[in-house]
């Protein structure tokens, strides 16, 4: 069964300077669930992590050819969403959320008539107050959001899965400081990937 993980940062997460790893499948929560499952049954799974850092949804689509349907994975895990909102701050260079839906409500539709037996989990985005989101934190918050509304509207229409990840880590913040779990408000830290990891394996075997 061969499990395809997409996304930006959070789960590039240095996959692309792997310094001649036989497994190029990063530091992060992708890395986390490939050594649970591969060690649980080993000989199962083929992981392929191919996230790139700073990517929105309109740059996964521009690449989901190459980088998905010619791998032809049996599940697609996406984790996408964050840089469509932090984008539009730094540069004016975000995806609005109307356009963020129709993009990737289309990057479903047309993934599933390419490959019409695979499996998908589609990963909610997800902000914490910390540095990098503290000075426009309400926007931040509110804008983030949405791309995490219109994530699980996708899942629904599309009948695939969603995995919700907000509440789960506004509950851990809840007895440490949010840069425990996502050190700039953003990227996970070690223990931020092992909650994403764990939330992804039960999904993962709820779904068989």
């Amino acid at each position: 069964m061969k499990i395809l993980f997409q996304g930006d940062s959070i789960t590039d997460v240095g996959r692309n300077n792997h310094s001649g790893s036989l497994i190029p499948i990063g530091q992060g929560y992708a890395c986390l669930i490939a050594s649970r499952l591969g060690a649980d049954e080993p000989g199962k799974y083929d992981f392929v992590n191919l996230g790139i850092s700073g990517n929105r949804i309109v740059d996964v689509y521009a690449r989901i050819k190459c980088d998905c349907w010619n791998h032809e994975p049996d599940l697609l895990s996406i984790l996408i969403g964050v840089n469509d909102v932090w984008h539009e701050f730094g540069g004016k260079n975000g995806v609005e959320a109307d356009r963020f839906y129709n993009v990737y409500k289309m990057l479903v539709t047309d993934t599933q008539k390419r490959l019409p037996s695979i499996k998908m989990i589609l990963m909610e985005p997800f902000v914490l107050k910390a540095s990098a989101t503290e000075g426009l934190w309400d926007l931040f918050r509110g804008e983030t959001e949405k791309r995490a509304e219109a994530v699980k509207q996708i899942a629904g229409e599309c009948g695939v899965t969603f995995l919700p990840l907000q509440e789960m880590f506004d509950k851990a913040a809840e007895t440490v400081p949010a840069s425990y779990w996502l050190g700039d408000g953003v990227h996970p830290t070690p223990a931020g990937h092992q909650l994403i990891a764990d939330a992804w394996i039960k999904a993962f075997k709820g779904m068989n």
